[in-house]
């Protein structure tokens, strides 16, 4: 038999520790189960999610609208920008071009109405070029007519 003067050793302060901490956990377990076992886990978690969402919706229009309203290109507006300038150059490069025609045209026009005077006549206006002022018409500069990439 048990001598009632020997007594079974108390518990450490580590070991009540250790089966309180057990003890918490295992309720917390159950708690977490019942929780997630029932129709309103889902529920909550469906709604947490659409808030999410919704809010980041909202902080991305909040984010185009500070960009807009602080006058900051986005990747749009540079795109279209790039296409206006590409047809702006195509335009200046056709306008070039038709220039030099004309150019080209009145120079073979004042080179065939020089070939057409009769240039023994002593006519001063034929030696001095069109308009009789003593200068001759320049010729244009040869320019490359091919298109930049």
């Amino acid at each position: 038999m048990a001598d009632p003067n020997e007594r079974e050793p108390s518990p450490t302060l580590e070991e009540q520790v250790r089966r309180l901490y057990g003890g918490a956990e295992t309720r917390t377990a159950r708690a977490m189960e019942q929780l997630v076992a029932g129709e309103a886990f889902g529920e909550l978690l469906t709604r947490v999610t659409e808030n999410v969402v919704a809010v980041t919706k909202l902080s991305s229009d909040v984010g185009d609208l500070v960009l807009r309203n602080l006058r900051v290109a986005g990747r749009s507006d540079i795109t279209r920008l790039a296409r206006q300038l590409n047809r702006t150059e195509d335009k200046l490069e056709l306008l070039l071009q038709r220039v030099e025609e004309l150019g080209d045209a009145i120079e073979r026009r004042d080179a065939a109405g020089r070939d057409e005077a009769p240039a023994s006549s002593g006519d001063e206006r034929s030696e001095a070029g069109p308009g009789g002022n003593g200068t001759a018409a320049k010729p244009s500069s040869p320019r490359a007519r091919t298109r930049k990439p």
